[in-house]
Formats: structure tokens, sequence, C-alpha cells
């Protein structure tokens, strides 16, 4: 009997095992492949993310503008090449607004927009044009303010949206991905551009480049296009300007009315590794064209290949102008450097501000 009590008890517990398993795999089948976790899909609406930006970008009109500019010349041409027409970007309740430089640049009158029908005439609180950014500042309640994203988490393939004034069409939405991060175009001084297929037209510029959940990571500056007699036709390669970069130029330009830079006093050309081994350097280095100031005073001249400052290897131009800029007015940088004739050396420059659209670019 003890042996019949037992075999009942398994086959019991067998039974009620099966119905669990077939009610289980039933409500999830895929658990019989194996993929306990299913692949987050991707959202089939962005109107949340759109929701919470698109009240925060504004229309901005100008006066005085005469005829239709090339921001930045050749293929590449600035997204608000029609006369008067951009956009911005409220990023604070104090009423700062974030723009393209070349929008509102020249003008007589300037005219904020909101996304409610309000109308501003907006004060002009600094520009930046080694950013081609500027800041204005309006005065009106309850304003919508963006949330600030981060754009050094942009990833090849992320989901952006551009919102902006395209062609007086106030709020349009498109829609596109990330192609690339830190572009150099040559069009602006410090530049580490955001890629993106996402349609930007005339009017786009200083508008709002926002991720998924509707954060700024951008401020649409430029679109890349065939040019067809006063207009370009966009070939759907567009950038912005990032905003960490944004974040910390409007900083300055709040707390100093301008962007306070570090200034060597050079210009430079890329001696390429294999060109820098025949004067029996390991790496790459930049050559000094042009010295003046602080470079000048330390005892620099032209023809000298730089290869590191503080110590970090310089690899490209733009590498060494950011690592300059970065540092602040009257601080001491380290220089390693090969003098033709002489050899390696080794000398310190003190640092003076940046002059602004300085010749010498470092």
């Amino acid at each position: 009997m003890p042996s019949l009590k037992l075999l009942l008890f398994v086959g019991q517990s067998v039974a009620v095992g099966l119905a669990f398993a077939f009610v289980v795999v039933a409500f999830k089948p895929n658990l019989l492949r194996g993929d306990i976790t299913a692949p987050a899909r991707e959202p089939s609406s962005y109107a949340t993310a759109v929701s919470a930006s698109a009240p925060a970008v504004v229309n901005i009109y100008t006066t005085g503008i005469p005829g239709q500019r090339s921001g930045f010349g050749g293929q590449t041409t600035s997204a608000a090449a029609g006369q008067g027409l951009g956009s911005g970007v409220v990023i604070s309740s104090e009423g700062y607004v974030v723009t393209n430089w070349h929008v509102i640049r020249d003008a007589d009158a300037i005219a904020v927009q909101l996304a409610d029908g309000r109308v501003a005439a907006p004060e002009f609180v600094g520009a930046d044009p080694d950013t081609e950014l500027a800041l204005l500042r309006i005065d009106l309640p309850d304003l919508p303010v963006i949330a600030l994203g981060r754009s050094d988490t942009l990833e090849v393939g992320d989901v952006v949206l551009a919102i902006g004034n395209s062609f007086g069409l106030n709020q349009t939405v498109t829609q596109g991905i990330i192609s690339a991060t830190g572009r150099g175009l040559g069009v602006t001084t410090f530049e580490s551009f955001i890629q993106t297929d996402a349609a930007i037209n005339v009017g786009n510029s200083g508008g709002a480049l926002v991720n998924a959940r509707g954060e700024l990571v951008g401020i649409n500056t430029a679109v890349l296009g065939a040019p067809l007699r006063d207009q370009v036709i966009p070939a759907g390669i567009s950038f912005a300007i990032p905003v960490n970069l944004v974040r910390g130029v409007m900083t300055e330009i709040i707390d100093h009315g301008r962007v306070i830079r570090g200034w060597l006093g050079v210009r430079t050309r890329y001696v390429p590794a294999l060109d820098a081994d025949a004067y029996g350097l390991d790496g790459p280095g930049m050559e000094l064209l042009s010295v003046g100031g602080p470079a000048q005073a330390a005892g620099l001249i032209p023809g000298d290949i730089i290869t590191h400052i503080n110590d970090e290897r310089m690899l490209n131009r733009q590498q060494m102008m950011n690592l300059i800029a970065a540092e602040r007015p009257g601080s001491t940088i380290r220089i390693h450097g090969f003098r033709r004739g002489v050899g390696l050396f080794q000398t310190e420059a003190i640092l003076s501000e940046r002059p602004i659209s300085s010749q010498l670019g470092g």
C-alpha cells in the first residue's frame, strides 16, 4: 500500500506540472524558443517626444537681411538661406532662446513667435561666431522649456527628430537617424557636428534636434546639397551642433557676455606619421605655419612641429585648437616639439584670451 500511495503522489505531481507547463507555453510561446526576454520594440509613434519638445521651439523672423545668403559657402549652406526666416529653442525659464548666429546676423529687427502664437521682440544677449551660436532673451510668462539631453551618448542609428520653422511652416517635424558624430566640415572654427538624415530645410536653422524622449541633443545648422541657381537642393545630409557644446557656449555667454577661450597664436597644418618619421618622430604632429602672441613669446617659430601639449599627443588641427581653447587665459601649457637642425625641444607658453575671429587658429 505505501508503494501505491507513492505512485499516486508522483502521478499527480507530474499531471499538475504538465498542466502548468501547458498554460505557461500557451501564454508565453517565446519560452519554447529560449527567448526569455523579447527584444524591445521601437515606438510606433513619437507623439510623446514631440509634445514634450515642440512647444519650446520658436519661429524667428528678421528684417534687414539683404538677399539670399549662403552662410557657409560651397555646397554646404545655412539651413535658413531664405531671407529673415529661422528657428530657435527656449532653453530656460528665464527666457533664453538659442539659435544660429547666421539666422540673426545683420538683422535690423528680430521677432520671436512661440508655438502658442505669442510674439516678442527679443533682447540680444550675445553670440559666438566661432561655433555659429547666438543667444536671445524674451520676456514672457509661463514659457515652455525644452529638456536638455546629452550628445556624448549618441550612437549611429539612434532615432532623432528635427523640429523647426521649415519653409515658414512652423512646428514642422521630420524624423531620421544619427548618421555620424564628431563631423568636421571646416565651416566653423570649433565644430563637432552631428550628422543626420532628418530633413532640414530653409527655416530650420537654429531649431531643435531631439531624441526619442524629446530631449534636445543638437541645434540644426547646415545641410549638404547640390547648388541650383540661388538655392540648394538638400541631399538628405544635415548637420547639428551637439548640445554639450551648446550648453557650454550658452553658459559662457550668460556669465560673461562672450565665450572666453585660451589662445596660443598659431596657424598649423597636419604632418602625418609617415612624413614625421623622416624627422625621427614616432607619430603625427602639427607644423606651425604662422606664429604670434603667446607662441612667439614662448620662442616658437614657423616650421616647428608640435607633437604634444600637456603630454597629450596632437593628432589633428581640431584637437589642438579645442585643447588650447578649453584652457583659461593666463594658464600655462607644456609643449613638446621638433625643430629642424635642433631636434626635440620643450617649452611652456602662457595663454592669452582668444581674439574674436582670430586669423591665427590656435
